[in-house]
């Protein structure tokens, strides 16, 4: 898989994780994954591996987005936009394979496919912060 399909594989699961128990995700990332056939057990295991990264942070990164969301706590933000933005902070951040640039880029890749109209320039906006 490409590294952009791969993306949109975490940001899928992420998304995911704000609706189920934590108890439940290791199914749900099991069904998931049985259910992309392009993704061999490399890409698999890399994914899920990012995305239980990324999880077991987001009160850190949480705390790091409200910081800097001026009147827009993560409480208020949209699912998709908050999803998004966590994946792109801790691609920024805490993962050093993905240059800044190509994480806020894709990010906004990302929004435009799945959020609503303003979600591109809030999450670029709140990334820039974040940058």
């Amino acid at each position: 898989m490409k590294r952009a399909e791969i993306r949109e594989c975490v940001f899928k699961l992420l998304f995911c994780n704000e609706f189920h128990n934590k108890e439940d995700m290791p199914e749900q990332y099991r069904l998931f994954l049985d259910n992309i056939q392009e993704a061999g057990e490399e890409d698999s295991a890399y994914i899920s591996s990012k995305v239980t990264d990324i999880a077991t942070q987001l009160e850190d990164i949480d705390k790091k987005i409200n910081e800097v969301s001026v009147g827009w706590s993560t409480d208020r933000m949209s699912k998709t936009d908050l999803t998004i933005i966590r994946l792109a902070y801790y691609e920024m951040n805490m993962d050093e394979d993905v240059p800044k640039k190509v994480a806020v880029d894709q990010a906004v890749e990302l929004a435009k496919k799945y959020g609503s109209d303003d979600s591109p320039a809030f999450i670029n906006g709140i990334l820039a912060k974040l940058f």
